[in-house]
């Protein structure tokens, strides 16, 4: 599944941390300290797929040998308290080939880090991963925080900025020392850069998703900022998932089954509730739509009017055995809305028509019909008149 992770530390003396023994890990290479005056070893280390170093145009091209480079950072930072190098972890994407998780890496950290002078050491990791379990490809890459200089020199970190007065002379403080606000030179270390950083990279594994025509996406934004109601897991570490995965049950690798066992059940309320919400919507619209009355409901109201009209229990027994004979009608015939019972009517009305064009026929016959019995009557009637002037011999008058 998509997913998005961008974390940044800084690797600092302070903790007991080396420059060379992070480097020499990230890349599973020997690489040998000359500030500690020792090796670190992780020629063993399993699940390094590639590493290189990019560099900007103006650094010296020995850089481009790891331990050289990264002797040069430690050379270069004096203090015991020293802050040497950004490092940073980016998940890739399981939806992509490992050649293109590679090639949108690289173009990322030309586009926003080598663009801006920075050097950076970059290994591209992906363990083999047991039956069933999901593959985790990602990439690690350190920067040297001190910015480097257009002739390939070391420069500075941050400049002072003297607090002034109203005159604009120095302040000093209680020990008599100026009081000076530390500026950094380069805003490599400033929230908004890492915004910004978090932002690119995400649109550009979301326009890659678009290229191949994925239906995913990765937001670069906290839960709480997108407005999603979830919890975030805590980053587990290489050591807690070596246990986890040893079958060691550990208090964070706990505490995360937690949390994805709780986004689950949040998830599935969320979309029950939805769903619900569009079950409401349909029911509101379906209900806006004007209602055609049902004859059962005009049919009570009529009754329930004649009911009160009737003066007598009589009247209102009647009543109520008229409108349960209608009752029985309209549903042995399938009568219940105004549409059926006009379609029915409608049917009736059309044999009617046809009856009365029968009918109409039929009476122009017997009107007929009477008029030929009118004729036999009359001829009747008048037959033993015509009978008896037959009988009846006049002469002819003689010539």
């Amino acid at each position: 599944m998509a997913l998005f992770h961008f974390t940044v530390t800084q690797t600092k003396r302070s903790k007991g941390q080396s420059a060379i023994a992070s480097a020499a890990y990230r890349s599973g290479e020997k690489l040998y300290s000359e500030y500690y005056g020792e090796y670190s070893d992780y020629t063993r280390k399993r699940g390094v797929i590639c590493s290189d170093i990019l560099l900007p145009p103006h650094a010296p091209k020995e850089y481009a040998d790891r331990q050289t480079l990264w002797n040069a950072v430690e050379k270069a930072e004096r203090g015991k308290n020293a802050q040497l190098a950004y490092s940073f972890e980016i998940s890739l994407q399981n939806e992509f080939s490992l050649e293109e998780n590679i090639a949108l890496a690289r173009e990322f950290l030309f586009r926003e880090f080598v663009s801006r002078g920075m050097t950076v050491d970059v290994s591209f990791h992906e363990k083999e991963c047991e039956d069933g379990g999901t593959p985790n490809p990602h990439f690690h890459f350190l920067c040297p925080i001190r910015p480097m200089e257009q002739d390939g020199t070391w420069g500075i970190k941050q400049r002072r900025e003297y607090v002034l007065d109203e005159e604009g002379n120095r302040i000093r403080d209680a020990n008599g020392k100026y009081v000076f606000n530390a500026v950094p030179t380069t805003d490599w270390g400033s929230p908004e850069t890492l915004e910004h950083w978090r932002e690119a990279w995400a649109e550009m594994c979301n326009a890659k998703f678009a290229e191949k025509g994925l239906d995913v996406r990765i937001d670069h934004r906290s839960y709480e900022r997108q407005g999603v109601d979830l919890l975030p897991t805590i980053h587990e570490g290489a050591t807690v998932r070596a246990m986890e995965k040893k079958g060691i049950r550990t208090e964070k690798g706990e505490f995360n089954r937690w949390i994805k066992a709780t986004n689950a059940v949040i998830k599935d309320i969320r979309k029950k509730i939805s769903l619900l919400f569009d079950w409401i919507t349909e029911i509101k619209a379906e209900l806006a739509k004007p209602q055609t009355p049902d004859l059962v409901s005009l049919l009570n109201d009529y009754y329930t009017q004649r009911k009160a009209g009737a003066y007598s229990q009589k009247g209102k027994i009647s009543n109520l055995k008229e409108m349960n004979e209608t009752y029985n009608y309209l549903r042995a015939n399938g009568i219940y809305t105004l549409e059926d019972l006009e379609s029915r009517l409608q049917s009736h009305r059309t044999t009617v028509d046809g009856l009365k064009t029968t009918m109409d026929s039929q009476n122009a016959r017997m009107k007929a019909i009477r008029s030929l019995n009118d004729y036999s009557a009359t001829y009747k009637s008048l037959k033993p008149v015509y009978d008896g002037l037959q009988k009846i011999k006049f002469e002819k008058p003689r010539a």
